[in-house]
């Protein structure tokens, strides 16, 4: 049989980070028309490999073969005119502008616009994917999903035929994770190749042709799909046997850390998101939230920590009504730990050290500062024992946590909330884009803590997480909690109902 040609080959890539060898070496044959998934553990090199090819990143050594032909791309415009796009993990678009004024934004060669022309090509394009979207309306106002295809819009108005998509499932919703693998195999079988990045092993097996795996900066293996399984390529990308599964001893349930009750709140934009939700949590047990995005988990879990005001009911937090005081209050005097959704923006200063991050609300406070006076060294020892405890992959706590993976930025947050033991631990999203051992690690820190006695609040979008490690389950559903039940007794068909606001 024919071999198939290559649509990007990349050769002895090798890319360093001051000491830090992101990329050893890699060589990468991309097949002409195929899904090819790149997977890995945070930090293992993939994105940016990816980056390279995109031409943010130039590569030390090495080199890239386009339809066997090398080339040097030195940024993403040269990347775009070789027919190279790519579908970033956080979208770069304007939220106020339309569907059209985004895919035309930053059209080469075009000094002047004729947007009505453009939006006639885009519905065009559109449905000829399948999309059903209005061009006009402003992006702000899609769910993710969609936002997701504006992008994919964007690439393929620009002609691209090599789409690099990273971790695009990790923003989907359950329910649109199935017409966006529907959608990469009409593009398949249109010829665009697809370089898939991303740490969910099921959705490789169904969807990837060839697969190629990358530890510590380097290949370790490239196979077809057909060839291998689930546990196996686990097993590759983090060097050990894992097992998918975690002992969870019966809980010691004690009196109640958090009580919410009727409580009412909006999102950002003014709009109902809460609508007198009640619940309550215990110590030493870990209630889930199931539901799909968007119906009020996000607003929970920030009215709880104390970043979002209420504009009705109460919360209690071990016994003492929490309305007035801010996070850092909660927190200190309630014994309130939270691990928000969005890691980047709300749980890290990312341009600060990681030595300053695992102490960010109590540098000011004994034992790291005394009258007034910081004591830098107390917090770097004090860094390192977490990032030792915590399994932080790192290049010393001097690193900026901007330059740490997904899952290692997630560990400092982990570290930092539960070193100061929490009666009441928040968790939103806490694995989300991370690869099978952050996960694995995530789950075994939580339950861990739960069996010290700390109560938990675990908001997860991923059902199958929710039923690995909680003891109870709220659905959450239009801003309220519909029902509740043991974990026991949560069949995939009774939540389902209670998912979709219909009485199981």
């Amino acid at each position: 049989m024919q071999a198939v040609p290559s649509r990007i080959s990349l050769e002895g890539i090798v890319k360093t980070f001051g000491g830090f060898r992101a990329n050893d070496d890699v060589s990468i044959h991309v097949a002409e028309g195929s899904i090819h998934a790149i997977l890995g553990e945070n930090g293992a090199g993939k994105s940016t490999l990816m980056n390279i090819i995109y031409g943010l990143y130039q590569p030390d050594a090495g080199r890239i073969l386009s339809r066997g032909r090398e080339v040097k791309i030195s940024n993403p415009r040269q990347a775009m005119a070789l027919g190279i796009g790519m579908v970033h993990q956080h979208f770069k678009q304007v939220d106020t502008m339309t569907v059209t004024e985004n895919v035309v934004l930053g059209l080469p060669g075009r000094p002047v616009l004729n947007l009505a022309q453009d939006r006639k090509r885009i519905i065009d394009l559109a449905q000829e994917l399948g999309f059903d979207i209005d061009p006009d309306q402003p992006m702000w106002s899609l769910p993710i999903g969609m936002q997701q295809r504006v992008e994919i819009l964007k690439l393929l108005y620009r002609q691209a035929d090599l789409l690099i998509l990273d971790e695009p499932t990790s923003v989907l919703t359950p329910s649109e994770i199935k017409p966006f693998f529907n959608l990469l195999s009409r593009l398949r079988s249109s010829g665009r190749t697809i370089v898939l990045i991303t740490h969910k092993l099921d959705e490789v097996m169904e969807m990837a042709d060839r697969v190629t795996v990358m530890r510590l900066g380097r290949v370790v293996a490239n196979i077809e799909a057909s060839e291998t399984n689930s546990r196996e390529l686990a097993r590759l990308m983090v060097g050990r046997d894992v097992i998918f599964d975690v002992t969870r001893t019966p809980p010691r349930i004690g009196s109640p850390v958090l009580e919410v009750a009727d409580l009412v709140a909006t999102d950002e934009r003014g709009l109902s998101a809460l609508n007198g939700l009640s619940l309550t949590v215990k110590a030493g047990e870990i209630v889930g939230i199931a539901g799909v995005d968007g119906n009020g988990q996000r607003e929970l879990a920030e009215t709880i920590a104390g970043l979002r005001k209420a504009s009705a009911g109460t919360v209690k937090i071990c016994g003492q009504v929490a309305d007035r005081l801010n996070p850092a209050e909660r927190k200190r005097r309630l014994r309130m730990g939270f691990v928000p959704e969005d890691r980047q923006k709300v749980g890290l200063d990312l341009d600060s050290d990681i030595a300053f991050n695992m102490v960010l609300r109590s540098f000011r406070l004994p034992p790291f500062s005394r009258h007034g006076w910081v004591d830098f060294a107390k917090i770097k020892t004090h860094a390192k024992q977490l990032a030792e405890r915590y399994d932080v992959r790192m290049r010393g706590v001097g690193q900026r946590a901007r330059d740490l993976s997904g899952g290692n930025q997630q560990k400092i947050i982990l570290a930092r909330e539960m070193e100061d033991e929490p009666e009441l631990l928040i968790v939103s999203q806490p694995t989300k884009g991370l690869d099978v051992g952050a996960i694995d690690f995530v789950q075994r820190t939580l339950l861990a803590q739960r069996d010290r006695g700390t109560g938990i609040l675990y908001i997860s979008t991923e059902l199958e997480e929710l039923l690995m490690v909680a003891d109870r389950l709220a659905v959450i559903f239009n801003g309220r909690i519909v029902g509740e039940l043991p974990v026991s007794e949560a069949t995939p068909e009774r939540l389902g109902l209670l998912m979709t606001g219909k009485a199981a």
